[in-house]
């Protein structure tokens, strides 16, 4: 399955520990993810991450496109309610996107946890039937 991720700055530290924490899961699915968020997930987690723009130059948007063609399976984006980003009309694309197309997206760490999981026991593979 393909995973979409993206954390905050204030949650980078807890995206690299939830993907050194899940690489096991993680490894066996192709990630996508903002510019930084990307290169800081490879650099602690040894994961092979394909890496878009960072957030706020693009990558989010990016993100969406893939989305908006149905080539996402699930959204991780780590995200942080206290401080209002200057790109926030496209965070809330994603949002949107997501309920649009029917892709399961976690905002914070307990949904994240909940998702790879299901993943992990193919609890997600209805999600197959929507590619075809």
């Amino acid at each position: 399955m393909n995973i979409g991720m993206i954390a905050h700055d204030a949650k980078k530290k807890l995206m690299q520990n939830f993907c050194i924490a899940y690489r096991g899961i993680l490894s066996r699915h192709t990630l996508y993810a903002t510019g930084t968020t990307g290169r800081l997930i490879e650099e602690v987690a040894n994961l092979t991450v394909h890496k878009y723009l960072a957030g706020h130059l693009g990558g989010t948007q990016q993100l969406g496109i893939q989305i908006e063609h149905n080539q996402i399976d699930m959204v991780i984006f780590l995200r942080d309610p206290l401080t209002p980003k200057s790109h926030e009309p496209d965070v809330s694309d994603i949002f949107q996107l997501c309920d649009k197309h029917n892709i399961p997206l976690a905002t914070n760490l307990a949904t994240a946890e909940l998702l790879v999981k299901a993943l992990e026991r193919g609890d997600l593979d209805w999600r197959d039937l929507f590619k075809n």
